[in-house]
């Protein structure tokens, strides 16, 4: 017997289709977000509280980006 596959249309695909357009929303918004802070002198620890993650997780997803962006960052140490 042959399994059923289920057609990849209708309001499932559309349902599926929201989902990754929200992700994608909500990542250009963390990345505009924390652009600003760091941009306004906020630390990676700050960001990091703020967004409920690790300041290690902050600093692995956005550094080089804000780097690229010729983004002023605060060093620990400085």
């Amino acid at each position: 017997m042959t399994p059923h596959i289920p057609d990849a249309t209708g309001a499932e695909a559309d349902d599926l289709a929201a989902v990754v357009a929200l992700r994608d929303l909500a990542d250009r918004l963390e990345d505009a977000a924390v652009e600003r802070a760091m941009k306004a002198g906020w630390s990676w620890t700050q960001v990091a509280e703020a967004l409920g993650v690790t300041r290690q997780a902050v600093h692995k997803k956005h550094l080089r980006r804000l780097e690229a962006a010729g983004v002023e960052l605060r060093r620990r140490n400085a």
